[in-house]
């Protein structure tokens, strides 16, 4: 999407903008309809079976696919302290708070994250599972690219595209995930990229790599919000092994509710996050305007 501004950068108001664009997206979708499923399938998140001795399960997964050395350089840089927090970790029952489809991670409530997107030093980590990524989509779904233009039919339609252009152009770091791997290594790398910053996440997952990723991420003190995706999800270790090299033949979803929820949130970031553009003034370029603008 190079040389070509954000939709919402188009509209003077926030609300505006989504509305313009759900509004463009219902057209696009009854005249080039994307492949998904007719019904939602409605799967349990994770099976009984695979859910038996899931914290080991994850260890021995993150150890042996960890073919970075990213991960496990990282925990042993503090190895008291990221040992003690993975031992409370594997002890608890849950390494997180469930708030409908948002699992909240070092986090008491959803109020808490909103504080943390009100201050200045927020830097926010959004990604996205690839195994929401349209069918048709031109980027490809098993990769972390994304065109995200607006001008695309397929993009236009895509929760994806509509979050990424609806999220400011600083303090954000959008992510297209494909493997859980990623997902920390990625962390890790913004953390390093804004020092001096606090940095929280909101990514997309299924609730098997919600649960896998929260034991390792409350272990080294990472705090944001898993969203739960639905549909054709992955539920088993078999499933989820076989989407972290990139098959997946079924489709995940956000829910509509859920969409609403994080979109509303977006918002309250945008707000508060100022946007800077560069604009030439003269053909000598001395004549430089950095404008400023939120939304409301």
């Amino acid at each position: 999407m190079k040389n070509q501004a954000k939709f919402w950068q188009r509209h003077d108001d926030w609300r505006k903008a989504e509305q313009a664009w759900d509004a463009r997206a219902e057209k696009l979708a009854a005249d080039t309809p994307l492949k998904t499923f007719k019904t939602n399938p409605r799967l349990p998140g994770i099976r009984s079976k695979t859910r038996k001795n899931l914290s080991w399960k994850t260890l021995s997964y993150l150890h042996h696919h960890d073919y970075s050395g990213k991960l496990g350089r990282y925990f042993w840089r503090r190895p008291l302290k990221h040992g003690w927090g993975l031992l409370v970790a594997l002890l608890k029952r849950k390494s997180y708070r469930r708030d409908g489809d948002f699992f909240l991670y070092g986090l008491k409530n959803l109020t808490e994250f909103e504080t943390q997107l009100h201050a200045s030093d927020t830097v926010l980590v959004v990604g996205f599972s690839y195994c929401h990524k349209p069918f048709e989509c031109p980027a490809g779904r098993f990769t972390d690219a994304c065109i995200h233009d607006a001008g695309d039919p397929v993009c236009g339609q895509c929760f994806i595209g509509k979050c990424v252009h609806s999220l400011p152009d600083t303090q954000v770091v959008p992510l297209f995930i494909t493997t859980v791997h990623y997902i920390g290594e990625k962390m890790i790398e913004a953390e390093q990229n804004w020092p001096d910053h606090n940095v929280v996440f909101m990514i997309t997952a299924c609730e098997l790599t919600l649960e896998m990723f929260g034991k390792i991420g409350v272990a080294v003190d990472l705090q944001g919000i898993g969203v739960r995706l639905d549909g054709q999800i992955c539920n088993t270790m078999k499933a989820f092994e076989a989407s972290e090299i990139g098959i997946k033949p079924g489709m995940a979803i956000v829910e509509d509710e859920t969409q609403a929820r994080m979109m509303a949130l977006f918002r309250q970031f945008s707000a508060e996050t100022r946007e800077c553009s560069q604009n030439a003034g003269s053909s000598r370029g001395d004549n430089i305007i950095v404008s400023d603008r939120g939304y409301q």
